[in-house]
């Protein structure tokens, strides 16, 4: 997976359905526990709450996924939710959506709707970010090569998150994970293997 959408904070929205309240409530989460650790969090704030259903969507290319009706009528709460997410394309989400019982049954169908519409509404809400797939690697080289490796870096969408500048240039920079073999070849290439290279493991960033 090249990129995939991530929280830069979380958001809550409330949704109100024949007197009964259901409260979403989202969370950036980067694993299984910070997710449980919000979704506990959440039932204490409102433990007074009948139902406090979640979903959540930890990870990039293999995801781990869990989703919960907390009580509800079977697939009314939790996969809805958890839908919502899927559809959304972000990642390492956690979603609790609380709903306070206002008195009338909402039926199945009343339900799914209920939560559907409380998970998206505070979904928009969220900000987001995209994490791309990269090779962080750091770049030695003397001054005369610097415009022409910018140059290549550049052509790539390459990110250079810092420079340090003494006898030579040292560029700190995120090559997309794709085209890195080749952006590497180049720079060597370019610098007749002058070059200092110094690749390290392909991240999300």
């Amino acid at each position: 997976m090249e990129s995939f959408l991530s929280l830069e904070q979380g958001s809550e929205a409330c949704v109100v359905e024949k007197k009964s309240r259901f409260i979403a409530q989202i969370a950036p989460v980067s694993s299984e526990d910070e997710a449980n650790a919000f979704i506990e969090q959440i039932k204490k704030k409102h433990y007074d709450a009948r139902h406090n259903c979640f979903a959540y969507s930890v990870g990039g290319e293999k995801l781990i996924t869990r989703y919960s009706d907390d009580g509800e009528p079977q697939g009314t709460a939790g996969k809805p939710i958890m839908e919502v997410i899927n559809g959304s394309g972000i990642h390492n989400i956690c979603v609790v959506v609380t709903r306070y019982f206002g008195g009338t049954l909402l039926g199945t169908g009343g339900l799914v709707r209920a939560y559907t519409a409380a998970t998206k509404e505070a979904i928009a809400l969220c900000k987001t970010k995209t994490m791309k797939y990269v090779t962080p690697v750091d770049i030695v080289i003397g001054y005369s090569d610097l415009p022409r490796i910018q140059y290549i870096l550049g052509n790539v969408g390459a990110d250079v998150v810092g420079q340090d500048y003494d006898a030579d240039v040292t560029l700190h920079v995120r090559i997309p994970a794709e085209q890195s073999e080749r952006v590497l070849g180049q720079i060597t290439e370019m610098t007749s293997g002058n070059a200092i290279i110094d690749a390290q493991d392909n991240i999300y960033a």
